[in-house]
């Protein structure tokens, strides 16, 4: 477009020039032909140069223009870019909040389960694991026991046995189901540190924070000397259980006229002042449990071990995980 421009305005200044001259010609002297040749010549060099200024500018002004997109084109994907990663900090951000938020839900909340750690010795079970449909409280994991806080030893709210004293307590179970009755277990295998604990406790004479509930007739001191506990415990041969029965739909206890642990009189099987429900209710384990396999401890309405347990003169330290 351009060219033909360029060409067409060079023709014209080339005509132009030559009608002068022939009308010049004609009437002008020789001197002055020449002058107006020369003039004419000079008009055209300028019309000539003229048009190449106009047709340098035109392409500058192209070519800026077209700098000028390019600019615009390259800033675009750099806006793109400044508004992509500004997009992806908002987004990390929204995430971290979103964490941060289920954190602190979770921590409001409470522990639902506790895995199994499993490394129990051989001979031992898990009782969850034999028994289908058991309840479990198990005190010495827990502050609300006659010591009033968790027992060395206890990690984990599970009860262990030795297995043949676990599949012993399966009779028991399926003795009760159809009476609408189930297990309720206290504690079962008891870490011999567990009992070392009970000695500092006792031989703590300024402890006595749970004494109006768990041994308000008696001193501390003399718990082991009255047999309410042992320096070496049958629990710790794993084949001792404390237990209740309880409600088979509810998991409520029944009514035994005292409660787990009670360090006092009112624990015997054949204790004074029961009512007839309560005795009813006692004599019922009682006789489920020897029943399968156990025998009772007179002190503990609670308290049974198996008759012909694996482990007879052998206690176990390791940890209830």
């Amino acid at each position: 477009m351009n060219r033909k421009r360029l060409t067409t305005g060079l023709g014209l200044a080339a005509l132009l020039a030559v009608l002068l001259a022939g009308c010049s010609s004609t009437s002008l002297p020789a001197h002055e032909k020449n002058l107006s040749s020369q003039t004419m010549s000079e008009e055209a060099q300028a019309s000539e140069h003229a048009e190449r200024q106009n047709l340098s500018g035109e392409a500058e002004q192209a070519q800026a223009g077209q700098s000028s997109e390019q600019e615009e084109l390259g800033a675009e994907p750099g806006l793109e870019s400044d508004q992509a990663e500004m997009g992806q900090n908002s987004a990390q951000e929204g995430e971290e909040a979103q964490l941060e938020a289920e954190a602190d839900q979770a921590g409001d909340q409470p522990i639902v389960g506790i895995a199994k750690k499993r490394e129990l010795p051989e001979g031992f079970v898990y009782a969850d694991e034999v028994l289908e449909h058991a309840f479990y409280d198990i005190r010495y994991y827990s502050e609300y026991n006659f010591v009033g806080e968790q027992i060395d030893g206890y990690h984990a709210p599970f009860a262990i046995l030795s297995v043949q004293a676990a599949k012993a307590l399966k009779k028991a179970e399926q003795e009760l189901e159809p009476l609408g009755y189930s297990l309720l277990i206290y504690d079962a295998y008891r870490p011999q540190k567990a009992v070392e604990h009970f000695k500092k406790w006792a031989a703590d004479e300024q402890d006595v924070k749970m004494k109006e509930e768990f041994y308000p007739d008696i001193d501390k001191k003399n718990v082991f000397k009255l047999g309410y506990l042992s320096q070496r415990s049958g629990h710790s041969r794993g084949s001792t259980v404390d237990l209740t029965l309880a409600d088979q739909v509810t998991g409520e206890p029944l009514d035994m006229g005292g409660i787990h642990d009670f360090l006092g009189e009112i624990s015997a099987h054949d204790a004074a002042g029961l009512t007839e429900a309560q005795a009813k209710n006692r004599l019922l384990l009682k006789e489920m449990m020897m029943a399968a396999g156990f025998k009772p401890y007179n002190k503990e309405w609670w308290h049974y071990t198996l008759n012909y347990e694996p482990y007879p003169k052998k206690y176990f330290d390791f940890d209830v995980e």
